[in-house]
């Protein structure tokens, strides 16, 4: 098995392809050991010291370490873990991502989704992340950054001046975007 590598915006994040589907449907972030145990192989890099948060998306995986720890000693574990776990044959995750579709939405929430779905998530997951609707309220739209995006440096500017830019043009309902836990 060969896995690339790429770097992300966040220099805190790193992202991993391993050339396999990784999460068959939806995204799933751990931001802690604790929160990973639906999922082996989370689990299998939490496992690995310094290692901070795991973010799985439809073909990658994007590792977060703590400042004082250096990639070029993370990295190899982190790729071995990897390998050990698709040569394991155990599930990535036990019970399927985290999003839920409402049927509910609104023509303006389904309007905002699509947009998201279409022009903004496919180009924050090749920085090693994605960004989750959460809700529409008042003219303000409210998002999580997951993976790579969430502690970025630069994603306040990405949803500021191109996320709620682009809703504002598309969406005269939408008044401003803000980022949510």
């Amino acid at each position: 098995m060969f896995i690339q590598t790429e770097a992300t915006p966040n220099p805190a994040t790193l992202k991993f392809l391993p050339g396999r589907a990784v999460m068959e449907r939806g995204t799933v972030d751990f931001a802690s050991a604790d929160a990973a145990a639906r999922s082996p192989l989370a689990q299998r890099l939490f496992a690995i010291d310094g290692v901070t948060g795991v973010f799985l998306g439809s073909d990658f995986v994007t590792v977060a370490k703590r400042d004082a720890q250096d990639w070029p000693v993370l990295k190899p574990q982190i790729l071995a873990a990897i390998m050990e776990h698709f040569a394991s044959g155990a599930p990535v995750v036990v019970d399927g991502g985290e999003q839920a579709e409402q049927a509910d939405d609104s023509d303006v929430v389904t309007q905002i989704k699509e947009l998201l779905d279409t022009r903004v998530r496919p180009a924050v997951a090749n920085d090693g992340g994605d960004i989750i609707f959460r809700s529409f309220e008042d003219g303000v739209v409210y998002l999580t950054l997951q993976g790579a995006c969430s502690g970025c440096p630069s994603s306040t500017a990405t949803l500021k001046h191109g996320i709620e830019n682009m809703l504002r043009y598309y969406v005269p309902e939408v008044q401003a975007v803000e980022a949510v836990p």
